[in-house]
């Protein structure tokens, strides 16, 4: 009989090398997962960042999955005061996507409260044994790879807005490049500090020098603001189809609903399985879910949508009714342990604001820099509301009981390429390696985004309805789903991943 494995994927060696290290040391799924989101601040430095936000979908093996919400929150003033923006245009190789930073784009950061809240709440390894890989990377440097310096290249105006930018992504005047290393001793020397640092970062001189600078740069983001941010722990949205339950980010984020949607659209739809040889009526089939799904993030779901009890913060108080969601870019990491116990952890920076809080190496989040995030204006601005997400961490939960965690960055993609993840292995059958690697499609909103390796005859039946797009190259655009489970971790190539698996 074969014994179970833990396994671990996610956007970067060395932040599934964190994970395998705590896993070894006799951490749970939970450690892993949270000291690898540690590292991956120093791995991933252009996509994570503890000045951000994020959600981790959590199946104990004894108890019920719960999503812990550490998204980023709404400041009080936010859009009171005319922003001082500075735009951007991130251009893909077939695409363009927008994006703002600066002062006034922080929101409320709520990951380094996260990480510690899902650590007290289901890790079972010390703090300092948790973090201690993440402090060895910020002491001794993560070497940049060739797509996290492609990263950094889109990101140019960002990461070098601010002299503390300039310092920390253009050693020598010119932007990182492949093979050298990136250190960061302020972060290593605020992380051998927690909690205490915590809780300067959120109520003690360090939010107050943090709050001092943002607010002299046109920022909005008050102390107020950050000794009110709470974790929130919500009932996951629960989908049962094709013979599984798939668990996955509940209201207010959008991206959970989203993929309940196109899942619950294919399922009535009389061509889901590639396995059944007629693929052209396959990708007609997904290209109308994922239209559908589109014009319902452009319409916003309201909360009822999910069928799930509203749910509270630690003082009882309800969540509000969210803005429009935020397109932004997002790392995830998966775990596995070997005795059950299930991580889906998505987390993002955004794009950065450029900013950064003093003296500790955090780059702040800028998820304010999109109007539609404030859809009503200004006046609406309520202090803590949770800015809805496209973030779906998710769990496909077999019928024995066995779980695969998943999760994907890419913005407004996210939704559109677990989808066709999860169908490539429900309806088609795929072992999980294929089912990450096929080709995928997106709806813009205008035309079919299509990555090369679709079969001749697909691309001219989606031609023949719809406008279409066929990409040169398999891009990091279409996502990055990396998964694991109790025997396979996969991680997406199109973003660099890494998967690896442990023995117990």
């Amino acid at each position: 009989m074969m014994m179970k494995r833990a396994a671990i994927a996610s956007g970067h060696r060395a932040v599934t090398e964190a994970a395998s290290e705590l896993l070894r040391a006799g951490g749970n799924a939970f450690d892993a997962a949270v000291g690898a989101a540690f590292a991956s601040t120093l791995a991933e430095p252009a996509l994570s960042s503890l000045g951000g936000g994020g959600f981790l979908l959590a199946r104990p093996v004894a108890g019920n999955a719960l999503l812990f919400d550490f998204f980023t929150a709404e400041p009080a003033d936010a859009g009171a005061h005319p922003p001082e923006r500075k735009s951007i245009t991130v251009r893909f190789p077939d695409a363009t996507q927008s994006f703002e930073c600066g002062a006034s784009s922080v929101a409320v950061p709520g990951m380094l409260k996260g990480l510690l809240h899902v650590h007290e709440r289901l890790g079972q390894l010390p703090l300092r044994e948790v973090t201690a890989p993440a402090r060895e990377l910020a002491q001794s440097g993560v070497e940049w790879s060739a797509f996290q310096t492609r990263l950094l290249g889109l990101l140019e105006p960002i990461v070098t807005l601010t002299a503390e930018g300039r310092r920390r992504f253009t050693p020598g005047g010119c932007l990182a490049q492949p093979g050298q290393r990136s250190v960061n001793h302020e972060l290593a020397a605020f992380l051998d500090a927690l909690p205490d640092s915590s809780r300067d970062f959120y109520e003690g001189p360090l939010a107050r020098a943090l709050v001092r600078e943002l607010r002299a740069a046109g920022g909005s983001l008050s102390q107020a603001d950050l000794s009110g941010y709470r974790v929130i722990e919500r009932p996951p949205l629960a989908l049962r189809t094709r013979n599984a339950q798939v668990l996955t980010n509940p209201a207010p984020a959008l991206g959970g609903r989203l993929l309940a949607l196109g899942l619950r659209q294919l399922a009535q739809s009389a061509h889901t399985s590639d396995a059944q040889g007629d693929a052209v009526a396959t990708a007609l089939a997904r290209v109308e879910a994922l239209r559908e799904m589109n014009r319902q993030q452009q319409a916003g779901l309201p909360a009822e949508e999910t069928g799930n009890a509203e749910a509270t913060d630690g003082d009882g108080a309800p969540e509000l009714p969210p803005p429009r969601a935020a397109l932004r870019g997002t790392t995830h990491i998966s775990v596995c342990d070997a005795e059950g116990n299930a991580a889906a952890l998505t987390l993002s920076n955004g794009e950065g604001s450029g900013h950064f809080a003093p003296g500790v190496g955090i780059m702040l989040n800028n998820m304010l820099g999109e109007e539609g995030l404030q859809p009503a204006g200004p006046a609406r601005a309520v202090a803590g509301r949770r800015l809805a997400s496209m973030m779906a961490p998710s769990l496909l939960i077999a019928r024995d009981g066995a779980a695969l965690a998943l999760g994907s960055g890419g913005s407004n993609r996210i939704p559109a390429a677990l989808l066709q993840v999860l169908c490539h292995l429900l309806d088609a059958g795929q072992p999980l390696d294929a089912a990450v690697e096929a080709p995928r499609l997106f709806w813009d909103g205008a035309k079919v985004q299509a990555e090369p390796g679709f079969e001749d005859a697909v691309l001219a039946a989606l031609r023949a309805r719809f406008p279409l797009s066929v990409w040169r190259a398999r891009d990091m655009y279409f996502g990055g789903v990396h998964a694991a489970t109790g025997d396979a971790a996969v991680a997406d190539s199109r973003r660099d991943g890494a998967a690896g698996l442990e023995p117990r």
